[in-house]
């Protein structure tokens, strides 16, 4: 087995491929960005750039399996920059042509627990409840047609798929503007914590139970294969618990100020995760309260 994983240097790709090391899997990371929290992995990168089909020449020609991460993710950036949007697109179909003219039949894609949007007024979804008129942002559409696309090369090309749609993932190598690692930056700081509605309630998954999930799936693909997966811990949390929970493990003087919801963010999500523990063995360990605890350690230790 040799497996591509694209965005190799950005959160999951990092802990992905530390991952498949530790257990003794080849991986070839490719990223348009250098790894900056491990060299051993930036070794086994290639840099570049997904959006132009003719940088995968540089590739190794014996990969199989193909784990695409590479996205622009954080959410509102594509409300404000709708042609980052675009960029997903056309990182995704640029790999699926890869994967097509090496005959390369195994495709793993991460989705996003946004394409469920925020019309359907329930509390835990399951995979089937996704509709295109519920799309909230250029994101969100992004992905939704990244699925059709992925789909469409089963049919048509016999490149089989599964597709993860995670939620939240947070823990260690992120120094972005995502929620967890932003608050703890601020905390630090002794800065305002701004929490864009006060009901906002997501659900968190740790990095290791994602990763978890991946690696069954890419064991477990002949089984797995040709469906989607919600990839969670089936547990809602408000963003200002992670706030009130940031600022009381830093010992922070933080403010926390409450804001309206953003434009194109959903607002409410926990995921039925039921699928992947009958198909892919599933089994998150990691409570929302530990992986805050273990975050917060780890960000003290390294950034």
């Amino acid at each position: 087995m040799h497996i591509l994983v694209t965005g190799s240097s950005g959160t999951i790709g990092t802990r992905l491929m530390e991952t498949l090391a530790l257990r003794g899997i080849q991986a070839t990371g490719v990223d348009w960005l250098p790894n900056k929290w491990k060299p051993d992995i930036q070794a086994r990168t290639t840099i570049a750039d997904l959006r132009h089909a003719e940088t995968l020449d540089s590739l190794p020609a014996d990969i199989d399996t193909i784990v695409h991460l590479a996205a622009n993710a954080r959410v509102y950036d594509l409300v404000e920059d709708p042609s980052k949007a675009h960029d997903n697109v056309t990182t995704t179909f640029n790999m699926l042509e890869f994967a097509r003219a090496r005959g390369i039949k195994k495709f793993l894609f991460a989705s996003s627990r946004e394409v469920y949007g925020n019309e359907q007024k329930v509390d835990v979804y399951t995979e089937d409840m996704v509709h295109v008129e519920h799309t909230e942002s250029p994101y969100s559409a992004s992905k939704l047609a990244d699925e059709a696309f992925v789909q469409s090369y089963t049919r048509c090309y016999g490149v089989d798929h599964v597709i993860f749609r995670f939620s939240n993932v947070y823990g260690m190598y992120d120094d972005s503007n995502r929620v967890v690692p932003l608050f703890i930056r601020l905390a630090k700081a002794n800065e305002t914590l701004k929490v864009f509605g006060k009901d906002k309630c997501l659900d968190f998954t740790y990095i290791d139970d994602c990763v978890d999930g991946i690696i069954k799936a890419i064991e477990k693909f002949d089984t797995a294969k040709n469906d989607t997966y919600n990839l969670a811990f089936n547990q809602g949390t408000t963003i200002l618990q992670v706030a009130e929970d940031v600022k009381r493990m830093l010992g922070s003087s933080s403010a926390i100020e409450i804001g309206n919801p953003r434009t194109g963010e959903v607002v409410r999500y926990t995921a039925d995760i039921t699928k992947a523990r009958r198909k892919l063995g599933y089994d998150p360990k990691t409570s929302y309260g530990e992986g805050i605890a273990k975050s917060v350690e780890w960000y003290a230790a390294n950034v």
